[in-house]
């Protein structure tokens, strides 16, 4: 049988390498993300070949790929470095869940394997469902402060702040949830997040380990119901921050399960 679509492709973040390996189609990867945890054998399957906002340039050349797929608008630079090297780059810019769907559909379609995908996604939609019919029961819904970065502090992206009303809770600050880039997500008042008294806070500061310690001991803080009941937690960020697989299935269940503790 013919192999359609791109048969050597670059993975410049986790995501796309976790989608190719859940659509059997990890033969077609030949090189990925330096920050790649999910799947844990990729890591020692292909070569590491980028950072985020960088990569090795001749080193990702020498791979000979015919699509380079990455994320996000900050990775532009890198983008146009491997556009001016030649090669093909698509860059997906997904925020929301549904937006997150949508690029995995892309890709699967890219690769010839939509039947695959919209199995997986028709079985992780009927678990969102789940999910929230069980929220649903509940008799209130606990609110919830996601922080994403701690210096300056960064509140939860769009698709973590639904992903939040979807396990039963209410993002304390989802207006900005609604904001695309980081920089409109920042809290400049470090009294805001204790003015809008969450029941629970949750640590995911890409990449950096979370410490419980230190934001309970930020000044005032003490009068936070999150703080005052010590209901402080961490989510990985390559658990929930990663707008791809994982988000929707790992990421949803870790916020469920934590959420459904503080009703």
């Amino acid at each position: 049988m013919t192999v359609r679509g791109p048969r050597r492709i670059v993975c410049l973040t986790e995501e796309t390498t976790e989608w190719l390996y859940l659509l059997g189609c990890e033969e077609r990867i030949v090189g990925i993300s330096g920050y790649t945890v999910r799947p844990r054998r990729a890591r020692a399957e292909k070569p590491r070949v980028s950072a985020f906002l960088d990569g090795k340039i001749q080193r990702i050349v020498e791979l000979q790929p015919d699509l380079v797929i990455g994320f996000s608008d900050m990775q532009a630079a890198l983008a146009d470095k491997l556009i001016r090297a030649g090669l093909n780059v698509l860059v997906t810019n997904q925020r929301s869940v549904a937006e997150i769907f949508d690029t995995l559909r892309l890709v699967a379609g890219l690769v010839q394997a939509s039947d695959a995908a919209e199995r997986w996604i028709a079985d992780c939609e009927a678990e969102h469902a789940r999910i929230a019919s069980v929220a649903a029961t509940w008799a209130r819904r606990p609110r919830v402060y996601f922080e994403e970065w701690d210096e300056p502090m960064i509140s939860a992206i769009r698709w973590v702040s639904e992903l939040i009303s979807l396990a039963g809770g209410d993002d304390v600050f989802a207006e900005l949830g609604q904001m695309p880039m980081g920089r409109d997500r920042v809290i400049a008042d470090a009294l805001e997040p204790v003015r809008r008294a969450p029941d629970l806070l949750i640590g995911s500061w890409c990449g950096k380990k979370f410490r419980p310690e230190t934001v309970a001991a930020r000044p005032g803080w003490s009068a936070m119901p999150a703080v005052r009941d010590g209901r402080l937690h961490e989510i990985k960020s390559c658990d929930i921050l990663q707008p791809g697989p994982a988000a929707l299935t790992d990421g949803l269940a870790q916020l469920h399960r934590l959420i459904a503790a503080s009703v």
